[in-house]
């Protein structure tokens, strides 16, 4: 399917990182250090993102995928929904990076 928008398309870098995770791990594993790609998808007029998949890095490098504990955020209110998540979660949106708009990736 040919999307008419999207934000952040895949890059070799992120084909680079997709290639060489390790694994998987919670929002909440305190290895995590960052943040590297969030990935959400919907229709046009639908109302609501899908998560698609998440992206981490660990302290020592190692490229993980990252497991939420959310699967569907507002289109209206993405930072909210992200924070509030966040919070929940016990962690900090902002300085894992999940708000930055180069982490976000958005096609719909």
């Amino acid at each position: 399917m040919n999307y008419p928008h999207e934000t952040n398309p895949m890059s070799d870098e992120v084909l680079e990182v997709r290639n060489s995770l390790q694994g998987s791990v919670d929002l909440t594993d305190s290895r995590l250090a960052r943040i590297t790609r969030l990935r959400l998808v919907s229709d046009p007029g639908f109302p609501m993102w899908d998560l698609s998949y998440c992206y981490g890095q660990l302290r020592d490098g190692t490229h993980v995928r990252v497991q939420l504990p959310w699967y569907q955020f507002s289109k209206r209110h993405l930072r909210r929904d992200l924070v509030r998540m966040a919070i929940e979660a016990g962690v900090h949106a902002k300085r894992l990076g999940m708000l930055d708009e180069d982490v976000l990736s958005k096609i719909w």
